[in-house]
């Protein structure tokens, strides 16, 4: 009776969060879980096949998604916290929202985006036969501290789920060493050495296994790439699925064991994403063809290089959240050859992280490239971020500081360049997308 009372009671509010226009993502969860602590337990039981967990400082929204699209592609029906809510509340919502009035889910398959940190929680009550993790970066340092603990945060949670598969990224040194005491590991890597030579902080110099400091072939971007120790021999495992033939002029295209993988977004990262998905469906013996028609037909969720339209103008818009992540969304504005006109929204509320000095370990030097015609700095800390601009040496008229996200957002689109591009970190990620949706529709 209190698992009915749960459910009936989350998706009151789940329905009153959609008429009110919002996401009602975890105060559904939050409420069922009042009611009903053990009650994704009871749900997760139901699950026909998989329940894989994604986990990783970037890119676990969209390995998430891109796994969705694969089952979905194939028939298969999937309990999915598709939004990115990653705690316990989120990931019971989604559960719930699947669930009949009468307490059932009829899924074949569970994809749960978990947070790094809250992973250890939610596998007291799921247990997934599948574990993928993407990468380990430094991230929000007075929510999860130094990249040690977070480490120490996902062995933990390892501990729970011994005999699951772990799908990991080889080229990773940090998230590679998970699998040398896990019995069941595969990777997934990129081989070729793709030149990007980018300069920024990197984790994890160290082996994780003697201390020493690991050599490097060459690296990818971050820590990723091809590395090994010389004292112990940790190296970078070979690649169980390895892309190869990279493209990546506009959409990215690879090969991963004999199969060309198209995909419908821009950025290397992507293909990391792409082959983590890839070896999770192959692990569960789906067609390689499915699998590469259905990684074309995905489609990115909010603020993954999402497209509008403001004025006859194009605008990308993108969400980072570390400094790995800014970097990457640099990389990608630098990678378009047009001109163009660049906003950067930094907030500081609990989600985001109350310490900003990381702003100081991204490279925005790279904006000093002369396709980036202005910056514009927004959001609460945007006299911040104003600051770090101006050190990067950006001429003074070039850097623009308004805390209106709307007015900053016209700003650009009002500049010289050919396309703006808008980076912002997570609580700006929903507020920015609908006056972003709000200009479009202005200006049709």
């Amino acid at each position: 009776m209190r698992k009915i009372l749960a459910i009936w009671a989350a998706k009151l509010a789940i329905a009153g969060s959609k008429l009110l226009g919002k996401n009602g993502s975890s105060t559904p969860g939050t409420i069922a879980l009042k009611i009903c602590p053990d009650i994704l337990s009871k749900l997760s039981g139901d699950i026909g096949k998989d329940i894989v967990a994604v986990w990783g400082t970037n890119g676990k929204t969209t390995t998430n998604n891109m796994i969705l699209t694969v089952l979905e592609n194939q028939g298969s029906t999937v309990v999915c916290n598709k939004v990115g809510s990653n705690m316990l509340s989120g990931v019971v919502t989604a559960f719930i929202d699947y669930a009949t009035l009468g307490g059932k889910v009829k899924a074949d398959y569970a994809c749960l985006e978990m947070d790094e940190a809250y992973a250890r929680i939610i596998l007291k009550y799921v247990t997934p036969t599948k574990i993928v993790i993407t990468n380990l970066f430094r991230d929000q340092m007075d929510r999860y501290g130094e990249i040690d603990t977070t480490i120490e945060y996902i062995k933990e949670a390892l501990g729970k789920a011994e005999d699951s598969l772990l799908v990991l990224n080889g080229d990773d040194p940090l998230t590679a060493s998970l699998g040398l005491d896990h019995k069941n590991t595969v990777y997934y890597g990129i081989s070729e050495n793709l030149g990007l030579n980018l300069n920024e902080t990197r984790e994890g110099r160290y082996c994780r296994v003697c201390g020493n400091e690991l050599h490097y072939d060459f690296y990818q971007y971050g820590q990723l790439g091809k590395y090994h120790c010389d004292k112990c021999g940790f190296s970078r495992p070979a690649p169980n699925y390895d892309g190869s033939n990279i493209q990546s002029e506009d959409y990215v295209s690879f090969d991963v064991n004999g199969v060309h993988v198209d995909l419908p977004c821009k950025g290397i990262y992507n293909i990391y994403n792409a082959l983590a998905a890839y070896a999770f469906a192959d692990k569960c013996g789906i067609p390689s063809d499915k699998i590469a028609e259905g990684l074309q037909k995905y489609k990115g969720q909010a603020g993954r290089m999402e497209e509008f339209t403001i004025k006859g103008k194009l605008v990308v818009f993108n969400l980072a959240k570390n400094p790995a992540s800014f970097n990457r969304s640099i990389s990608n504005i630098l990678s378009e050859k047009r001109t163009k006109d660049v906003v950067i929204g930094i907030n500081d509320n609990d989600p985001d992280g109350n310490d900003v000095s990381w702003l100081w370990d991204v490279d925005f030097e790279q904006l000093l490239d002369t396709s980036v015609k202005s910056c514009t700095a927004t959001g609460i800390r945007s006299k911040d971020m104003a600051v770090r601009l101006k050190y990067c040496d950006i001429p003074k008229e070039n850097i623009t500081e308004d805390g209106n996200v709307k007015a900053a957002i016209m700003n650009a689109v009002n500049g010289s360049g050919e396309r703006v591009y808008i980076v912002v970190n997570y609580t700006l990620l929903f507020s920015t997308k609908k006056i972003l949706q709000e200009l479009e529709e202005e200006y049709k």
